[in-house]
């Protein structure tokens, strides 16, 4: 499935979790039918959302289909390797570039060569002094992140591309401006920066589809044959600890002579937030560099890494591998500049009174009502209702809310029903009772009843109800039990007992069933009462009609007797008897 954003959600796999909301650093997702969205015109492509949902259900942006399309171009492709890379394939380089080159590529390069050229420059800018504050641009995450949500520092970004950026104009100069360049890497924020620059970089990859490219075509790096895959691979250097949290910053200070200006390294969108929240840069001495990553740890640990080595040996391995030189030097005479300004994302700010109405909407009409749970993936209610009212959120997703109506819901059927409902624990000791259970076998509680429903939680069942030893038998066998026309207090019941929790809690379904059994038994006597009256008529019918019968058919034969014709012997045979015709007419009332 592909998107135009590089970030997307398949919603059919998506659950309603709101983990996606809960892990967004800027909430870039909108819930519609219990289902997230990404908002791309808010979204910095962090991955966040990619990394922790549970369902698998959001998902970047496939972009093999365009790369392979690349690959069967006339075009020489080269590729931009990041060198992460190190987190999701246990090879060296040289096998990699192998398999790189059977898929079709021409030339692999690792993105660290344009990490050294950033380097050089970021030494240059430091050193002008021409302004107290520095942040870095390599992690392009971090780039859209100050654009769109700290606006007043985009013009502290340093004025540079991206390393990914900087090797692609690099490659496009040095083989020509017809070749294409693919960047593979850990993020899926490079697939942002692809589409901003196509000019320099033409398409990004993840780690995870250069590995689905490789096993489709049978290809596993570790063990093809190592051949050296030419100069460029003596050229990297230190720019190979980029991806390693501070490595920006340890390869400024092996470039020496920045001594006077501090450098820090932070890690994720949340911690630049609140290092830079209230900054009086006029109250800095001398320069700081911040090296900004949004990544914990670094690109290491970036959403789109498909390794399953530990971290630790994953950063020992890059570390290991970097080759340092005694002088740095960046051919500063290139241009590489880049200017960046502000992407506000502008906020609907909703008046307090619009405010107060949603928050009623969502049971929160007082401050104590405010739990701030976090459940529904804001930081507050008042988050919550914000988003409410901007129609990115729904009120569903206030767990505290819901289980409120939940409860006002049971609780109304529960006391509505006309069976007496009870709860008892492994001591025989009530949990819960409804209305109907309290009116059946304790009605002098009905009162205290209605003012506190739990009156009776916590009393022994044998004091309330004679029938506690069919409950011990149920938690004991944990097998459900039904008696009809049990006999309690003169009355007669129909009693359903079941397993709540085994050898822990049963529930039963009580009903009263003493008037329903009297009136069956007057209906049965009644009953019973017509059927004898019914018959009684049906036998008087019978004997008046056999006695009809019977002097209808006397009085045939006599008639049949008055005018029997004279003997013929030659029509004997053929002449109708009447005692026939007597007996054929007095079939139909039999």
């Amino acid at each position: 499935m592909n998107s135009t954003y590089p970030v997307f959600t398949i919603k059919s796999e998506c659950m309603d979790c709101y983990k996606c909301v809960r892990g967004c650093p800027v909430k870039a997702i909108k819930i519609s039918d219990s289902h997230a969205s990404v908002i791309a015109e808010k979204c910095i492509a962090c991955g966040e959302c990619i990394s922790i949902c549970p369902q698998n259900a959001k998902k970047v942006r496939n972009d093999i289909g365009p790369v392979e399309a690349l690959i069967s171009s006339e075009s020489k492709v080269c590729v931009s390797i990041a060198p992460s890379w190190k987190a999701s394939f246990s090879c060296s380089f040289s096998q990699l570039a192998a398999g790189l080159r059977r898929i079709g590529f021409d030339i692999i390069e690792e993105t660290a060569l344009g990490a050294q050229e950033v380097s050089a420059h970021a030494k240059a800018i430091l050193r002008s002094r021409k302004q107290s504050l520095w942040i870095s641009s390599a992690c392009p995450v971090i780039v859209d992140y100050i654009c769109k949500y700290m606006p007043d520092f985009a013009k502290n970004i340093l004025p540079l591309l991206s390393p990914a950026a900087v090797h692609g104009k690099m490659l496009k100069k040095k083989h020509g401006k017809d070749t294409a360049v693919v960047f593979i890497g850990p993020c899926a924020g490079k697939k942002n920066e692809a589409d901003q620059f196509p000019d320099l970089i033409d398409a990004a990859l993840g780690f995870g589809e250069l590995s689905e490219m490789l096993s489709r075509r049978g290809i596993l790096p570790e063990k093809e044959n190592a051949h050296p895959s030419g100069a460029e691979l003596n050229e990297v250097y230190e720019g190979a600890l980029y991806p390693v949290e501070g490595g920006m910053n340890q390869t400024l200070r092996l470039s020496g002579n920045i001594n006077d200006v501090q450098l820090i390294s932070i890690s994720t969108v949340g911690m630049l937030q609140k290092q830079l929240k209230n900054l009086n840069q006029k109250k800095l001495t001398g320069t700081v560099f911040i090296e900004a990553l949004a990544c914990s740890g670094g690109c290491m640990n970036g959403p789109l890494q498909c390794g399953k080595e530990a971290g630790v040996n994953s950063v020992c391995n890059t570390l290991n591998a970097v080759r340092y030189r005694d002088q740095i030097n960046g051919k500063l005479d290139s241009d590489i500049s880049r200017v960046y300004r502000p992407e506000i994302v502008i906020k609907a700010t909703p008046s307090p009174e619009q405010i107060r109405k949603t928050m009623t909407q969502i049971g929160k009409s007082s401050v104590e009502d405010e739990l701030n749970c976090g459940g529904c993936g804001y930081g507050s209610c008042r988050e919550l209702a914000v988003a409410l009212i901007n129609k990115t959120a729904e009120p569903s997703m206030c767990i505290s809310y819901m289980r409120k109506i939940a409860a006002r819901k049971a609780g109304a059927v529960f006391n509505c029903m006309p069976s007496g409902i009870l709860m008892v624990n492994r001591e025989l000791r009530i949990l819960e009772t409804n209305r109907s259970f309290i009116r059946m076998f304790a009605p002098e509680f009905i009162d205290v009843y209605e003012n506190d429903s739990d009156c009776l939680n916590g009393a022994l069942l044998h004091k309330v109800l004679p029938c506690a030893e069919l409950f011990e038998s149920v938690l004991e066998t944990d097998i459900d039990m039904h008696k009809e026309h049990y006999p309690l207090n003169s009355s007669l019941y129909e009693i359903s007992i079941f397993t709540i929790e085994p050898h822990q809690i049963a529930g039963a379904v009580i009903a009263d069933v003493t008037k329903y059994e009297m009136r069956r038994e007057q209906i049965a006597k009644n009953a019973q009462a017509v059927i004898a009256k019914n018959m009684e008529i049906v036998q008087n019918i019978a004997c008046s009609l056999g006695e009809h019968m019977v002097e209808t058919e006397m009085l045939l034969s006599s008639i049949a007797e008055g005018f029997e014709p004279e003997k013929n012997p030659d029509n004997e045979k053929n002449r109708s008897r009447p005692m026939d015709f007597l007996n054929g007419l007095g079939a139909l009332y039999e």
